[in-house]
């Protein structure tokens, strides 16, 4: 089995592995895993910053990190998890209870960020100083808009590249300066170059 890569995409994960429950924290750089032959998982993804307030803690200080849940939840509750038959549908219910409403404002940065629309342009759609975006965005994602921005438009910029569209034109597209623009941000960001990304 070869190792997988996980880019990072804004999200935090609640993920159930061989009984064991934890969260995968917002990423800033590519996760390489390697699970051990026959692992079982289930998953459940936050996005648009909904994570943190079913979770009970700021985005921020979960970032890069896996934290096991009973850290963060009643022991008892997360041995319900661990223990079910139906990993996916006890994670499910067991968010459901804690749901909390997402931030209209950090839903709305997350799809201006998926559509390339800049920082400036955000904050002032939604009536914020930067320094409140930037706060709200914190919680919510764990890192601040440009982060954010920056991890989406990696984002885009894959998923172009993988339709087989030339490299030149995914960095003009998704708004990179150039080629070698593009080439440096995913670099930093997924630790390898993004041919090896797309095969």
């Amino acid at each position: 089995m070869r190792p997988k890569r996980i880019l990072p995409d804004g999200c935090l994960d609640l993920i159930w592995q061989d009984g064991t429950v934890f969260v995968a924290g917002p990423d800033t750089t590519a996760q390489v895993t390697l699970p051990p032959p026959g692992s079982r998982f289930a998953a459940l993804r936050f996005g648009a910053g909904t994570g943190p307030g079913v979770l009970g803690v700021p985005g921020s200080e979960l970032v890069d990190q896996r934290v096991p849940l009973d850290a963060l939840w009643p022991a008892a509750a997360v041995r319900a998890v661990a223990e079910a038959p139906d990993p996916i549908g006890a994670l499910t219910a067991a968010a459901s209870r804690r749901w909390q409403d997402a931030d209209r404002v950090m839903v709305a940065l997350a799809g201006a960020a998926r559509a390339g629309v800049p920082v400036g342009t955000v904050a002032d759609r939604c009536g914020l100083s930067a320094r409140q975006l930037q706060r709200r965005s914190n919680t919510a994602f764990g890192y601040g808009p440009k982060t954010l921005h920056r991890i989406l438009r990696l984002q885009r910029a894959v998923a172009l590249a993988r339709t087989g569209r030339p490299f030149a034109a995914v960095s003009a597209d998704v708004g990179y300066a150039d080629q070698a623009h593009l080439a440096r941000e995913v670099r930093a960001m997924a630790g390898v170059p993004l041919r090896e990304l797309v095969r």
